[in-house]
């Protein structure tokens, strides 16, 4: 019996660290021929060679629609297609109301809402009937978090454009989901605007209080998630928000 995603080219945008990485894997791991992207040259070197051999990591910025355009023609040379594409890619901030300044609001809709739309956008000549689009937002979209605001409404324009490019590529046979993690152990608590080093254990401690299952996720188990939305498994299934948040949005 071949692997889920035997031949397949999985295209995960952000997948050097923490939920990025660990779908990769999990591509990997079903047989997918991987593509990883991400800002930082050093540790999309390292999460290449964990990938094992014949994975592609090209360094590209998603805030510049140039090097969205130099990923795709890398892809396109290299494999000529997408049949999966998981835009992971984002930054957080927990910023004050009163604080926020507009180079705070430019830097997060870039990288958060920008950055996934001209993605998508520029992806679509790679990507034909069968293929599968998986958007990476968060349970900040769907509550109120003090000093959240700006995270949240990148995040919550993230699942729009699911719902919206689900409805115009259905047509196309591309299906489009969202996934949306809540509290999850990954590297970004680390470089999270607003918050210092000293209020992050503060900050675990309060994430697990409000989790139902009190425990913070693991980006394993994200990523399970991104790969069954992915598969054949989902089929019929497009346009939905799947929540990774161990209950706390719902309850």
């Amino acid at each position: 019996m071949q692997p889920r995603f035997h031949q397949k080219v999985a295209v995960v945008i952000g997948g050097n660290s923490g939920i990025g990485l660990a779908s990769a894997r999990a591509f990997a791991l079903e047989g997918a021929r991987v593509v990883v992207t991400g800002r930082d040259r050093a540790t999309l070197a390292r999460a290449a060679a964990s990938l094992g051999e014949g994975a592609l990591a090209v360094p590209c910025d998603v805030t510049r629609l140039g090097e969205i355009d130099a990923l795709m023609g890398e892809i396109r040379k290299q494999h000529g297609r997408i049949d999966v594409l998981f835009v992971n890619a984002g930054v957080g901030a927990f910023i004050p109301v009163e604080a926020v300044t507009e180079a705070d609001w430019d830097r997060l809709m870039a990288v958060n809402l920008k950055g996934v739309f001209f993605t998508v956008q520029k992806a679509l000549p790679l990507m034909s009937s069968g293929a599968a689009i998986v958007l990476n937002a968060s349970i900040g979209a769907r509550k109120g978090i003090p000093t959240g605001s700006v995270y949240a409404a990148s995040k919550a324009g993230v699942r729009a454009l699911g719902r919206n490019f689900a409805a115009e590529l259905v047509g196309r046979g591309i299906r489009v989901n969202v996934v949306s993690p809540g509290p999850v152990e990954t590297p970004i608590i680390g470089r999270t605007a607003g918050l210092t080093p000293e209020a992050i254990p503060r900050l675990r401690e309060q994430m697990v209080a409000n989790t139902p299952m009190r425990r913070m996720g693991e980006p394993a188990e994200v990523a399970r998630a991104a790969r069954f939305l992915a598969s054949e498994e989902a089929s019929f299934v497009t346009g939905v928000d799947l929540l990774v948040d161990g209950g706390a949005a719902s309850f």
